[in-house]
């Protein structure tokens, strides 16, 4: 059963009273909101995504809702709650929706510790994982969003998710958020890509988020083989330049990356190098997505 087998009606019914139980990739997470731009987000952006409402069980319980007094009427907003718990500061009604996004990413990067979780996009082809951290700004997710609607597969936008037993990158496969000019940019480069409503003023300025392809959603629990890392940064009227990083330079960049490298300790350093290991590692600058593709499908896979 997926979400869209619900229909907008009964999914708004679901999430205003007991909850939706939502999986993507590894996690189930109980969603109740009775706001309608939260339920609208959903409808739209996770119609392909399971139902697990018969487990009885989810890793994260989570509601989104309408502080009460005078806040219903004046200045509206939305709070974020964690098990009961207001997790941080609310937000103006408006910004519901991407606080959904926003929330779901806080609490997979600060309660799952059976992963090192680098806050990074991952991308597989054949097998192969390229895991792209880098800083606001830097051009990944528009670059992610690319890569994904022109053969590769999305394993996240967000949260770099290595298995600590085995070393497999495990996928969490979600809406991909961009900001500002990339939204104009991707809805261009991607014909049919599908977003949820622009919303501005934003910590971030203007949020938006583009809809995971099905074949990622269909695949959100076949893990990939860490090959690359790739630290990505735009420069305008810049043509794309790959050029190899040094192991150190890299591990260490990628620990700066980690969510929780340190709470890990030992087992977040053995995770960290075998991921440096077994990858190449390299700065790319780009400005043009037809160059930025092109130099993706040139890699080659790391030596044996």
């Amino acid at each position: 059963m997926t979400v869209s087998t619900l229909g907008r009606a009964e999914l708004g019914r679901r999430l205003a009273g007991p909850g939706l139980w939502l999986q993507t990739g590894a996690f189930v997470t109980r969603i109740r909101s009775p706001i309608d731009a939260v339920a609208d987000g959903i409808a739209l952006l996770y119609a392909d995504y399971p139902l697990r409402e018969d487990a009885g069980f989810a890793d994260f319980h989570i509601a989104l809702t309408r502080p009460g007094g005078l806040r219903r009427f004046v200045r509206p907003q939305v709070s974020f709650e964690y098990d009961g718990n207001v997790a941080f500061r609310p937000l103006p009604l408006a910004q519901a929706y991407p606080m959904f996004e926003w929330g779901l990413n806080w609490c997979v990067s600060s309660r799952a510790h059976g992963y090192l979780i680098i806050h990074a996009a991952v991308v597989e082809k054949e097998g192969r994982a390229a895991i792209l951290p880098a800083p606001p700004g830097s051009g990944k997710s528009t670059l992610c969003a690319a890569l994904v609607n022109n053969g590769w597969r999305l394993l996240s936008d967000e949260l770099a998710m290595l298995r600590l037993e085995d070393g497999m990158l495990v996928p969490l496969p979600r809406p991909v958020s961009l900001k500002n000019g990339s939204i104009r940019v991707i809805g261009d480069y991607v014909p049919g890509a599908v977003f949820s409503r622009p919303v501005t003023d934003t910590t971030k300025g203007t949020v938006a988020h583009m809809k995971a392809p099905p074949d990622s959603i269909a695949r959100a629990l076949e893990p990939a083989r860490p090959a690359w890392v790739i630290f990505p940064k735009y420069e305008a009227g810049a043509a794309a330049r790959l050029e190899r990083a040094g192991k150190a330079e890299a591990f260490m960049q990628l620990a700066a990356n980690a969510f929780n490298y340190t709470l890990l300790g030992r087992q977040g350093f053995d995770a960290l190098a075998s991921i440096i290991g077994q990858s190449d590692s390299y700065s790319f600058s780009y400005s043009a997505l037809d160059d930025a593709l092109d130099t993706f499908a040139r890699l080659a896979p790391p030596a044996p």
